[in-house]
């Protein structure tokens, strides 16, 4: 069995490095390159809202509910191995959703995406972990690791809007292919082969209850959030609480466990993997209905709205070179808690901002958001990976993608929720006129006529909607700001320290 290995040559390690950036960027655009194609594929596959929702979520819900297992997988096969075979699943599952013919079809679509995602996204870390032994320049790697997480979160509604403005929905994910075959050739030339030397037994009642505990929970608060809390939503949160318990209790007492449950005792660790998921989820959760926002309200093109987001990911991308100087002057702790105090001020902003006329109060009101949630997202991730050995790597990158893409995943289906039941209490409308609108904005808005006084309504409730939830979107950030600032030591340089022990004592 090989151990962990650095490449040989720091011109080759960086270009490695750069292979890394490109999985994990394909991943983030496909998370959200979708969203400005809602209008269009409304038009096209005539889906209902929940539907909507879904089509967004399910993509970060397989992602998250399969890291903690597929992140255990690469550690005993392989990461490079992993890796490759994942982006290749990725490539073939983006062929289905592009020539879907139903909104049903597309949402399986989706879901195999996410599967496929869950095999790479661990392995990227883990490899980075192997790559740069050196804490330094591991903060730097994991720096641009995470401006292209980051950035391409905001970057997909701009591949999304190119596309749209001249080709037909499935092209967000029909670009994928190339994308694909390109990072497969450079991946098998560049990326050296990891792997745990001791990895253990494989424990599949260990990769079942991870996957109950996740799926569960998140469908339960997506369904209570958006039809009110009934008897299937208590449910599912008693059935992924359970699991979770269950998960827990097998770790503590299993040989080889999936994840090393020692480390959520150190609050330095759990407070880095908590102030993550907020940090997603505010930007995801903003990037979901702004998106729709942008074109539903202030009747830009795809294109247009695309470049409309563009300072939220520009941002993202500069606040790269400030992160290492922001650690040593701060602290971790405290440059996490500004940085998420920073992306809540940002939220608040944009909440006041979209009701100007003026683009260009939004367009600054996006700055800080990108900025806050670049910082936060570097530190944090740098945190969670740093606290464990090398040969642990791929187990402590699921903990950090785990955290990411429950992000992804409450941003939407909380948000997006709350969007939708504002929008629907705000619908100033005859009781005649309220089936054709009360589904969606975007529904309704295909069907009449954007003149009409009936669009005006519903464009009005919209807004109202997308206000609100940026509100409430602002001060979730400021509390997990607070956490940052009482959990996490400042006295950590971008790497986990104080948290190794737990680490290897596991």
């Amino acid at each position: 069995m090989t151990n962990n290995r650095v490449v040989p040559g720091s011109r080759r390690r960086w270009a490695a490095l750069a292979v890394l950036v490109g999985s994990v960027l394909l991943l983030a655009v496909d998370g959200t390159v979708l969203y400005l194609a809602v209008p269009s594929l409304s038009r096209d596959l005539a889906p209902t809202a929940t539907e909507i929702l879904w089509i967004g979520d399910v993509y970060s819900l397989a992602l998250a509910g399969l890291l903690v297992t597929s992140g255990t997988l690469a550690d005993r096969v392989g990461r490079r191995r992993v890796l490759l075979a994942g982006t290749a699943a990725f490539g073939a599952a983006s062929l289905l959703a592009a020539f879907s013919t139903s909104a049903e079809m597309l949402v399986g679509a989706r879901l195999l995406l996410g599967v496929a995602g869950a095999t790479i996204m661990p392995s990227t870390l883990s490899i980075i972990r192997g790559l740069f032994p050196d804490a330094r320049e591991r903060t730097r790697a994991i720096a641009i690791w995470s401006a292209g997480s980051g950035g391409g979160l905001a970057l997909g509604p701009l591949v999304g809007g190119a596309l749209l403005e001249r080709f037909w929905w499935g092209s967000v994910f029909l670009i994928n292919v190339p994308v694909v075959l390109v990072l497969l050739v450079a991946g098998a030339l560049l990326l050296p082969e990891s792997r745990d030397p001791d990895p253990g037994r494989f424990d599949p009642l260990s990769a079942v209850l991870s996957f109950a505990a996740v799926t569960p929970l998140v469908y339960a608060i997506k369904h209570a959030v958006g039809s009110g809390p009934d008897v299937w939503t208590a449910g599912c949160a008693l059935a992924g609480l359970t699991a979770g318990a269950l998960f827990v209790r097998r770790q503590r007492r299993t040989d080889s466990p999936m994840i090393d449950v020692a480390l959520f005792r150190n609050r330095a660790f759990s407070g880095a993997v908590l102030a993550n998921v907020i940090a997603i989820f505010a930007l995801t959760g903003l990037l979901f209905f702004f998106s729709q926002y942008l074109q539903l309200v202030r009747g830009f093109g795809p294109l247009v709205a695309g470049l409309a987001e563009m300072p939220t990911t520009i941002a993202a991308v500069l606040v790269v070179g400030v992160v290492g100087a922001a650690a040593a002057r701060w602290g971790t702790g405290r440059a996490v808690a500004a940085g998420l105090a920073v992306a809540a001020v940002g939220l608040l902003l944009v909440a006041v901002a979209e009701g100007a006329e003026s683009y260009l109060w939004l367009g600054l009101a996006l700055l800080p958001v990108g900025m806050g949630v670049g910082l936060a997202m570097t530190l944090t991730v740098d945190a969670v990976v740093s606290a464990v050995p090398p040969h642990r790597a791929g187990a402590a990158s699921a903990i950090s993608e785990t955290a990411y893409e429950l992000g992804v995943v409450l941003g939407i289906a909380v948000l997006g929720s709350v969007v939708n039941l504002v929008y629907r209490a705000n619908l100033d409308v005859p009781d005649a006129a309220r089936p054709s609108v009360e589904d969606s904005a975007a529904s309704a808005l295909v069907a009449l006529d954007p003149a009409s006084a009936l669009a005006e309504t519903v464009r009005e409730a919209f807004t109202t909607a997308v206000q609100t939830t940026s509100v409430i979107a602002a001060v979730i950030t400021a509390g997990a700001a607070l956490v940052a600032w009482r959990t996490i030591p400042s006295g950590m340089n971008g790497s986990a320290a104080g948290t190794g022990s737990a680490s290897e004592g596991g």
